[in-house]
């Protein structure tokens, strides 16, 4: 139970239905928040387990699954090179044979949980919410692609049902950016309306110029350092305020922040590597 990241300790655990996760938390004593990261479309790769580590340093304790780990071709899958679409009730089930092990870990305290999702794995902190407590869902571009929004078998609620599903004291942080080519601003805006319609309170912010993924440093093409500092900020600090013990529940708010080129075209954006 160590850690290459100082003032952490790590392990690695199974749940009860062979789902695999590193399971991260502070050396200090104390008592701690919780926290689900999910991966991106790669599976468990070193970048996700990285940013695990990261929330755990900062006073969280921090389970990230490998969704993905049965799916038979995992180097095609961490290359890139082909896709798993589990479905909104597996992937549910999967972190929810997983949360039992936040009552491991001495000073967690599971009352107070958050859940990222990115990109691929962006919806499923809302499918989350709404079956199960969830103070702070945070998508990192993702849930707001016009995928998401269609009725599937994959996907039975489309994000509709699942936002008429969740909680008000659930607050949703979403992270997006102007030059992604799989989410226009107008996607965004739809999401933004629809937490609005139900009443939800949010945090969206889309960055300028970035692309998608660029928070993934480990992809140079398409990282982008001072967008991903901030926004690694932003969500840090979402968590702060919302996994606080004396966080304040009762208003709904709502925060909108954008900054784009006066010659915005979705059609211009292209894939980065």
């Amino acid at each position: 139970m160590t850690s290459t990241v100082e003032g952490i300790s790590e392990k690695r655990v199974t749940g009860a239905a062979g789902t695999p996760a590193l399971l991260c938390w502070p050396k200090a004593a104390g008592t701690y928040a919780c926290i689900t990261i999910l991966h991106e479309r790669y599976g468990l790769v070193p970048h996700t387990e990285d940013l695990a580590r990261k929330l755990a340093a900062e006073g969280h304790v921090v389970l990230a699954p490998d969704l993905f780990h049965a799916f038979p071709d995992i180097p095609a899958l961490r290359a890139g090179e082909t896709f798993y679409w589990p479905t909104d009730a597996e992937v549910q089930a999967q972190c929810e044979e997983l949360f039992p092990f936040f009552a491991t870990v001495a000073g967690a305290d599971p009352a107070r949980f958050g859940m990222i999702g990115v990109c691929q794995t962006g919806r499923y902190p809302l499918v989350w919410a709404a079956h199960r407590p969830c103070k702070a869902a945070i998508t990192l571009y993702g849930a707001a692609t016009p995928p998401d929004r269609e009725y599937t078998d994959k996907h039975p609620d489309g994000i509709d049902k699942v936002l008429d599903k969740m909680p008000k004291d659930t607050a949703v942080l979403g992270i997006f950016g102007e030059g992604d080519n799989l989410i226009a601003i107008d996607d965004v805006r739809w999401f933004r309306d629809a937490l609005e319609q139900r009443n939800l309170s949010y945090q969206i912010t889309i960055y300028p110029n970035v692309p998608h993924g660029w928070l993934n440093d480990t992809m140079p093409g398409r990282y982008r350092a001072e967008a991903a500092k901030q926004a690694w900020s932003e969500v840090l600090a979402f968590f702060k305020a919302q996994l606080a013990p004396d966080a304040e529940r009762g208003a709904i708010r709502w925060t909108f922040r954008s900054a784009k080129s006066p010659n915005y075209d979705f059609t211009k954006n292209v894939r980065q590597q």
